[in-house]
């Protein structure tokens, strides 16, 4: 009797084994067509990372393209910052935009862009926003601006300073009019400059500072004003070609976007010609 018991026991732990082994391989096999769909899916389909401010414009540019070759770009948005060290640590970029020259700058240093295909493809200008619900505009003169009185106890909603294009552009702004050491302490530092103008638009701060393209995008702020083209350095978004880049998917994109229809679309969002 024992001897039966055992061999039963022996039976079910080898049919066991092998229904684990079929599943694994079947797990296993389900893993390799997902990785080939993965990789495929790249193949297809160029992968651009750009600056958050440029959302809305260059989604209907993608989509312009998308009807005219049948090809969907993945389009990415965020920081510049992030998105070029995103690119060095080996994220699948093709085409990179970049809302500074810092940013590609940064690029080019790091042997992450193809420098041929380096251009300068659009310029922006940088405004306060306010609460579209809110009256009144606000000086940004050298010296005769009252920001940091009408701030309050209230919070400057900008990109981080330390990093984001448009923060740095706002802060070397705020320097040139002499108030940056008095609204430092008030700055609600964001990741990008889309969530620095959601915190406008939501009410979280009475002001904040963005590209005039993030403004023209928002039904929820107004402009009450804009600074001083001198007061920063030109807004400038270059674009390039990475180095990792599949170049079939890559360049008709990439020459797509300086076409006149594009650059019309663009400038349609309140972009400029840099």
């Amino acid at each position: 009797m024992k001897a039966v018991v055992i061999a039963v026991i022996a039976r079910l732990k080898s049919r066991a084994s092998r229904k684990a082994g079929t599943m694994l391989h079947r797990a296993l096999g389900v893993a390799t067509i997902g990785a080939s769909l993965l990789f495929a899916g790249h193949a297809a389909a160029q992968q651009v990372f750009a600056a958050a401010s440029m959302k809305n414009a260059l989604d209907d540019v993608s989509a312009a393209y998308t009807k005219e070759t049948g090809k969907k770009p993945v389009l990415v948005y965020g920081a510049s910052s992030t998105l070029a060290r995103q690119i060095e640590k080996g994220a699948p970029a093709d085409v990179f935009i970049s809302a500074d020259q810092d940013w590609m700058d940064y690029a080019q240093k790091h042997d992450l862009i193809d420098t041929r295909t380096r251009h300068d493809l659009l310029g922006n200008a940088l405004v306060l926003i306010a609460p579209a619900t809110t009256t009144g505009n606000v000086d940004l003169t050298p010296g005769g601006t009252d920001l940091d009185a009408r701030l309050g106890s209230g919070k400057l909603a900008m990109g981080d300073p330390a990093h984001v294009p448009a923060g740095l552009y706002g802060k070397a702004a705020l320097e040139k009019l002499g108030i940056w050491s008095r609204v430092q302490g008030k700055v609600a530092a964001a990741d990008n400059v889309r969530n620095a103008l959601l915190l406008v638009a939501r009410g979280e701060a009475p002001y904040g500072i963005v590209y005039k393209t993030d403004a023209n995008a928002e039904k929820r702020v107004r402009i009450a004003g804009t600074f001083p083209a001198d007061s920063h350095a030109p807004i400038v978004y270059p674009v390039a070609v990475t180095k990792q880049a599949n170049r079939a998917d890559a360049d008709p994109f990439y020459r797509f976007l300086q076409t006149p229809g594009a650059q019309a679309t663009f400038q349609r969002f309140g972009f400029t010609r840099p």
